[in-house]
């Protein structure tokens, strides 16, 4: 069986050379854009204003870099203007600094576990032969996106609003490949680990699980394409864990390892990150054999919305028709309504639903508003799902920025 250093090629001294720029050692931008040009959010910490820069990754258009080591680059709101996120402008997120470049040819997924009956190995050819194909759209979405606006500020990488995409994934099932390895009835968590790896010995690596019972819905994959193309690199090439309404924490890139395991799981990134306060948040699919007293693992993505297509600050002329556009999702429930307020939320319109590409995909809506007066008009968008679940007027504050579905404002100046 192949390691992970047999899969990776061209490492050397910690760094790993891809194009412009090198992962894992420190890489320099290709290019950079001054800060006040930035389409950052408001409520920012101040220092994301002075060190953020527009910087374009090998294979990614000009995103919202928030840091290099490890590159965790932000998609700007017009990109959400679409249903689906273009592969070359969806956001990077990692959490350790050595990224590898995996030779498809070499890459080997093992799966197996103390509960599973049969080991096996797969190639990336064999995982695409060998099993049905499934494509489902869905939301990657990080776990702390808009952790930046939390008040007061928490430590952690500062996400405005872009920490998230929505694409179309190919690949095979999950239970598929456990089904081939023979899971057994004993197995209570799968444990899944990526390419990528630390820097230090001492710092943990980066491996997540899930529940036995998540991993067999049929919609989990180990997806290979995006938007009908190869995962881009920093996206997970050349095969990624999709779970579809679960934030991205459990979707991991660059995938080598799937065991079954008959006990929890008791890795740092699951047992001691990643976590929120028991009971604070209406989530319906727990991980219950991770749970506390005090705090549980995160899971599902709480029902958002974003308005997308005008800016704070914007100029629109009095008397001329202006269409608001934006999107909604959930954890897979599906989006009820969206409702917009130009008074502050003490009175909604209904806004109108575009086109639904599937439970767990942005709904995009949009709503016609035509300003009969000079100044400010503030737009708030809310999004209810099928079950009830709406957003919130105010923060649900947590120390890790987590779940943050504050209603979006956004203000503009008619003259």
């Amino acid at each position: 069986m192949l390691s992970r250093r047999q899969v990776l090629r061209g490492v050397g001294g910690g760094a790993l050379l891809l194009g412009s720029a090198a992962v894992g050692g420190g890489f320099l931008p290709r290019r950079a854009w001054a800060a006040d040009k930035l389409p950052l959010a408001k409520g920012l910490p101040s220092g994301v204003y002075d060190e953020a820069v527009l910087d374009a990754l090998p294979g990614k258009v000009p995103l919202i870099k928030l840091a290099y080591r490890p590159p965790n680059y932000e998609t700007p709101v017009r990109y959400f203007n679409s249903a689906f996120t273009p592969n070359d402008a969806f956001f990077v997120r990692y959490h350790l600094s050595t990224i590898p470049e995996v030779d498809a040819a070499a890459w080997r997924l093992s799966v197996g576990g103390d509960a599973a009956e049969r080991p096996l190995e797969l190639t990336l050819d064999q995982l695409k032969s060998d099993f049905a194909a499934v494509e489902i759209a869905a939301v990657c979405q990080c776990s702390g996106n808009r952790r930046g606006l939390s008040q007061p500020h928490v430590p952690g990488v500062q996400w405005g609003y872009g920490a998230m995409g929505n694409a179309k994934w190919k690949g095979a099932r999950l239970k598929d490949v456990l089904a081939r390895a023979g899971i057994k009835k004993e197995a209570v968590e799968i444990v899944m680990d990526g390419a990528d790896g630390p820097p230090l010995d001492k710092t943990p690596d980066f491996v997540k699980s899930i529940p036995a019972w998540k991993a067999l819905d049929e919609n989990a994959l180990i997806a290979y394409e995006m938007n009908g193309q190869p995962l881009p690199h920093f996206n997970g090439f050349p095969a990624r864990v999709v779970i579809p309404g679960w934030t991205a924490t459990y979707w991991m890139k660059h995938v080598t390892s799937i065991e079954a395991i008959a006990k929890p799981f008791d890795g740092f990134w699951v047992k001691s990150a990643y976590r929120i306060p028991t009971g604070m948040f209406p989530v319906v699919q727990r991980f219950a054999t991770q749970e506390t007293q005090a705090n549980t693992p995160i899971t599902e993505m709480v029902v958002n919305s974003l308005i997308t297509s005008i800016a704070d600050g914007q100029r629109v002329p009095v008397g001329k028709a202006l269409d608001v556009r934006g999107v909604a999702w959930d954890a897979g429930y599906g989006i009820q309504t969206v409702e917009m307020s130009l008074n502050g939320g003490r009175s909604w319109q209904a806004a109108t639903l575009d086109a639904d590409a599937g439970r767990f995909s942005f709904r995009p809506w949009r709503f016609r508003f035509t300003p009969s007066r000079t100044g400010n008009h503030t737009f708030m968008a809310k999004a209810t799902n099928r079950i009830g679940q709406s957003q919130t007027a105010e923060l649900i504050f947590n120390p890790a920025g987590y779940h943050n579905n504050v209603m979006h404002r956004v203000t503009v100046r008619a003259a």
